[in-house]
């Protein structure tokens, strides 16, 4: 007599097919969500309980949640263990990738800077007294009102964050105000018996702006967007025009196996690709130098007066475009080398058996076949140098300056280096709110130039196909 096994659970049996896979990565998602959160709350109420807790008690508050929510997630989808491997990955891009491009663009609508950082303002610090009950601070060198030192909002100031300092200031101890009235501020809980008040400052907060990183962008874009933005389509089509002849060139020429010594020729000329950009961009640095370089120098024994050549706005576009052809041929002629000898040699025995000539041979064989192997190689290559910032950080820093322009935004800068000067620099400052502004602008930029490269290119219908 034989037994009946029991039915499988339908929770047991894996989902098949796209769907399948989906429905995996969602729950997996759910349960690093909820593990986050768990993590984030757990240590929110940590710190509360101890104010010096250590931040790093949220990743160990998340991986505990982690590990407890897995097994019960296996217990209602017991299929699931078979995509616990793709756990790793799904972290990695959620840390490096995601949650960059969701403080991006987070950032771009609020006035984060480096005045405006969520710190406290060391600058606007000043001294003061606390009360006996210890509920309220009174600062008796304020000069204004008390709402105008937190930047109230409202004018009772309640809920706005007032900074404590003992007398060595080491370290912040922060509370919520209730009110805020002449030169005394009322705090929402007494100050911990252990700190000894003798100075406050303000949080200069970051809030929201709505468009207005934008509208600052589009309406300084005759100084900054519209002409960085053509130089870098400029730069980056002719950096690829130009290396993709001169290594198609060079990969014809050295591809011929009856030329001597051509191994020889190989490696000197892929000598510069080989060598670190930050040495080679500084060697050129050396030899473009308008007084001391041995560019000048030789064109000055012939009777040539020397070229500012990293001093012009002209003349630094050309020694950028000059420079980043000597990076970037060797890669172009390898790729041609490499695609070359993908092509049968009987193709151009029988040209030859048909008189024709070694142009004709390139030009109805070689072309025509590189064509393929070519065009991801000079997408890749424009979406390369159209972000490509080092060559201009390193060679001209975005210089030299040019009337009219702004001080992040000058000759030779590309929107990339635009948005690091205005990050990073930005005047003596910092704005990370109108980089992240720019930073959004340059990838639906990058994403519309890409789809029509693609679609020039045939991409599509062959990714159909």
């Amino acid at each position: 007599m034989t037994t009946l096994s029991p039915p499988r659970s339908r929770t047991a049996v894996p989902p098949q097919g796209s769907r399948g896979i989906l429905l995996a990565l969602l729950i997996l998602a759910a349960l690093m969500g909820a593990s986050v959160l768990i993590g984030w709350l757990l240590s929110t109420l940590a710190a509360q309980v101890v104010p010096g807790a250590p931040a790093y008690l949220l990743l160990v508050f998340t991986v505990v949640s982690l590990l407890v929510l897995a097994p019960l997630t296996h217990r209602a989808f017991p299929w699931i263990t078979n995509w616990f491997y793709l756990l790793p990955a799904l972290v990695f891009i959620l840390a490096f990738t995601v949650l960059p491009v969701v403080l991006t663009v987070n950032y771009a609508f609020t006035n984060y800077s480096g005045q405006n950082s969520g710190n406290p303002d060391s600058a606007a610090r000043q001294a003061a007294t606390l009360s006996a009950d210890r509920r309220s601070v009174t600062v008796p060198g304020l000069k204004g009102s008390a709402q105008a030192y937190l930047n109230c909002a409202a004018p009772s100031c309640a809920g706005a964050t007032l900074v404590l300092y003992d007398e060595d200031a080491s370290v912040p101890y922060r509370v919520k105000v209730t009110s805020a009235q002449d030169k005394t501020f009322t705090l929402a809980v007494p100050a911990p018996e252990a700190l000894q008040v003798a100075q406050v400052t303000r949080v200069n907060r970051i809030s929201y702006v709505g468009l207005a990183n934008f509208q600052e962008i589009f309406g300084k874009a005759s100084r900054a967007l519209w002409p960085v933005f053509l130089w870098t389509v400029i730069f980056a089509f002719s950096t690829i025009i130009l290396n993709s002849v001169a290594g198609l060139i060079l990969g014809i020429l050295l591809y011929n196996k009856r030329l001597k010594g051509r191994n020889v020729y190989r490696t000197l000329l892929f000598l510069p690709w080989a060598i670190p950009t930050v040495i080679s961009v500084q060697m050129w640095v050396a030899l473009f130098d308008q007084q001391f370089g041995i560019v000048n120098k030789s064109l000055g024994l012939l009777g040539i007066v020397a070229i500012p050549w990293l001093n012009d706005p002209l003349w630094a576009k050309i020694s950028i475009l000059v420079v980043n052809l000597w990076l970037g041929f060797p890669y172009m002629m390898t790729a041609t080398i490499s695609a070359l000898s993908t092509i049968n040699d009987d193709l151009y025995e029988a040209a030859e058996i048909d008189g024709a000539s070694r142009w004709q041979q390139i030009t109805g064989i070689t072309l025509p076949l590189l064509r393929n192997s070519f065009t991801p190689i000079l997408l890749s290559g424009f979406a390369f140098n159209f972000n490509n910032f080092g060559i201009i950080y390193l060679l001209t820093a975005g210089g030299p300056a040019q009337e009219g322009r702004e001080s992040t935004a000058q000759s030779t800068d590309i929107l990339l280096s635009w948005g690091y000067n205005t990050a990073f620099v930005s005047a003596g400052g910092q704005n990370f709110a109108l980089a992240s502004a720019i930073a959004l602008i340059i990838f639906f930029l990058t994403l519309a130039i890409s789809i029509v490269n693609f679609k020039a290119a045939g991409v599509f219908e062959e990714a159909r196909k």
